[in-house]
């Protein structure tokens, strides 16, 4: 396997494969000195700070470092030992590079590699390596990291052709090569031995959905990839006497301490009273005063719909309200001034309105000569026309504020409370603001760069934004943060985002607060002073390449990898195989196929397979999926079915490790 990228993804993904598939691994990297995790280029500045604050809540407090296990550290640094350049563990090898060239590729051994990983952060690096590669390599299988979703499903369309006009073999059910540049390993006899598919992923996507879900509890956990849509849920313990709803299927049972302000989320190192993967009917059963993460939706969606309107602004959000009100005062006074003139003058109604208009507009002949009811309305007429004057140079001039202030950024309107201030609208953050609208949770964002990505989708979903240092004084303030729900830090900086938690702390101790920091020793320090300091304030870090990995390195492995969704410190992973070629799953029933703690088949594709991959793109695929298989349900070989994974669990599945215990 050969995994190419420049941050802390690329180390995450080598781990994995490593560690949990057993591959051997060559990581190409920049050169050390050109320093491959540039977030952590503030750290100085962030750790002094820290150590200040630290220290004053040791004093306060009287204590050390806490009495947590830090299990929230999370970092998005390259966590897993023996990542780093220059150490290379065991069967990897590293390969330092300042950019991707053919050369490069060649050095890496692309032409007798199984697959390519190209995980850097520009999608530009990512096309052009590709293209490169599998013109090194027609068979070898690619998975890209692309943050543009439509770009993405071109270059894998243009990428797979190019492996088929080249002879090599797309089988997207296929198992991969038992060993790096060993086609044909275990588990996979008779069948083609490479797989030249090409899966497109983005680590933001994996992430966001976690990431609002843990800003805000109770959402929901989606998993949306070629129009499946697989829907989980976080519920919280049952109250005495109730009976929790178990959905379609249990997934996970959380920790002890999950529901917690003072615990840590659990891990794979936390025992049996950490979350548990994939549980049994009688764990769930047994299990007392734990949470629970059950599958509550597996559909086939449609196209997604743009959400929020445009930056044309609808008709009834021209004028102010008070204008409004004016305007049907004035239509009010002309309906009754008409009225008076048919009663006074005897004219048919129609007449009556016109000469009404037209004293209205001081356009009638004075009425010199006329009954004095005619004359009266005719200067009741004039002074309304007079009043009418104002009304409507101020809506004209609020109708221009509008349409100016429709292609601008929105300021947080007063009286603004609940809300998600989120910090940063990179690639992460963007993706992030997307989730938390879809599910109403009102949100305000604070942005730095005036020409950051996601201000434009800002813009167009109608979300205040607050343009400014978050390190400066006010600013926080702006986005209302007392009155705030939670705080999303997911800038690229571990400085900017430990400082505005800080602070945010310090104006609301009991405020929710969600960091993305990417040294793991220095979010355990951050988490276990901020835990001592604030114990009924709910705090969690999360790793977004600790999210992502397992996507990527399962998509490696020629597995058509959904998504994943985080439980805890632990990740779930979705993922669509073909039963056939798989003696744990082949010729079972569904209830025998299950494994607690390794996978459970989920639904079955019923769809020709010719037509699986053509179909899932389409809104009409709903019949084709059946979810709700009894356990009796055979599986034949021709099947392909969606289960869910633990990492070692899918590991096994493949043929690649002997087993181990359950639940890891």
């Amino acid at each position: 396997m050969v995994v190419a990228g420049d941050d802390a993804l690329a180390h995450r993904l080598a781990a994995e494969l490593r560690g949990v598939y057993g591959e051997q691994v060559t990581l190409v990297v920049p050169p050390a000195q050109r320093s491959v995790r540039p977030p952590v280029v503030g750290r100085t500045r962030a750790t002094a700070l820290f150590d200040r604050v630290s220290a004053a809540v040791n004093r306060a407090s009287g204590t050390g470092n806490g009495n947590g296990n830090g299990g929230n550290g999370g970092g998005d640094g390259a966590a897993l030992a023996g990542a780093r350049v220059g150490e290379p563990p065991g069967s990897e090898r590293v390969l330092e590079a300042a950019e991707l060239t053919e050369d490069v590729l060649g050095d890496a051994g692309v032409e007798r590699a199984a697959a390519l990983a190209l995980v850097y952060d520009d999608d530009e690096t990512n096309i052009r390596a590709a293209l490169t590669a599998r013109r090194l390599n027609p068979r070898i299988r690619l998975v890209l990291r692309l943050y543009n979703r439509r770009l993405g499903q071109h270059i894998e369309a243009l990428l797979d052709q190019a492996s088929a006009l080249a002879g090599a073999p797309l089988r997207a059910g296929a198992q991969g090569p038992g060993t790096s540049g060993d086609p044909g390993g275990p588990g996979d006899p008779g069948r083609d031995v490479y797989d030249a598919s090409t899966t497109v992923l983005s680590d933001a996507d994996t992430a966001a959905p976690a990431l609002a879900a843990t800003a805000v509890a109770g959402t929901s956990k989606v998993v949306q990839t070629d129009g499946l849509m697989l829907r989980a849920v976080e519920r919280p313990p049952p109250a005495p006497g109730e009976v929790a709803d178990p959905g379609l299927c249990t997934l996970a049972l959380l920790s002890a301490t999950a529901n917690d302000p003072a615990g840590a989320d659990g891990s794979e190192g936390s025992g049996s009273q950490g979350p548990q993967l994939l549980p049994d009917e009688g764990a769930v059963a047994g299990a007392t005063g734990r949470g629970t993460v059950v599958l509550e939706n597996v559909s086939y969606a449609g196209p997604e719909l743009s959400s929020g309107r445009g930056v044309v602004p609808s008709f009834g959000s021209l004028l102010s309200r008070r204008l409004r009100w004016s305007f049907a005062g004035l239509v009010a006074c002309v309906v009754g001034l008409a009225v008076a003139s048919m009663l006074v003058t005897g004219e048919r109604p129609l007449q009556a309105t016109y000469l009404t208009l037209l004293d209205l507009f001081a356009i009638n002949d004075p009425a010199i000569g006329e009954p004095l009811g005619r004359q009266i309305l005719q200067l009741c007429s004039g002074m309304v026309g007079l009043l009418l004057l104002p009304v409507l140079l101020a809506a004209v001039l609020e109708a221009l504020g509008t349409f100016r202030s429709g292609s601008a950024l929105r300021k947080p309107p007063r009286g603004l409370s609940g809300h998600v201030v989120l910090l940063g609208v990179g690639k992460i953050g963007t993706r992030v603001l997307a989730r938390l609208r879809e599910l109403h949770i009102p949100v305000v964002c604070v942005e730095a760069d005036p020409e950051a990505r996601g201000l434009a989708l800002a813009r167009r979903l109608r979300v205040p934004v607050v343009l400014g240092d978050v390190t400066q004084e006010g600013v926080l303030e702006a986005a209302k943060i007392r009155r705030a729900h939670a705080l999303l830090a997911l800038t690229s900086a571990d400085t900017t985002n430990l400082e505005a938690v800080l602070y945010a702390r310090s104006v609301q101790p009991d405020l929710r607060v969600v960091l993305r920091l990417y040294d793991d020793d220095f979010a355990t320090a951050v988490y276990r002073t901020l835990r001592a300091a604030h114990p009924g304030a709910l705090t969690r870090s999360r790793s977004v390449s600790h999210l992502a990995a397992p996507a990527f390195a399962g998509a490696m492995m020629g597995r058509q990898i959904l998504g994943a969704i985080p439980v805890e410190r632990r990740v779930l992973l979705f993922a669509a195989i073909d039963v056939g070629g798989h003696p744990q799953l082949e010729g079972r029933t569904v209830g025998e196929a299950f494994r607690a703690g390794s996978w459970r088949v989920l639904a079955l594709d019923t769809a020709p397979r010719g037509q699986r991959r053509a179909a899932s793109a389409a809104s009409s695929r709903g019949p084709s999926l059946v979810w709700d298989l009894p356990a009796t349900y055979v599986l034949k070989p021709e099947d392909r079915v969606v289960l869910a994974a633990t990492r070692r669990g899918l590991a096994e599945l493949l043929g690649r490790r002997p087993r181990r215990r359950a639940g890891t």
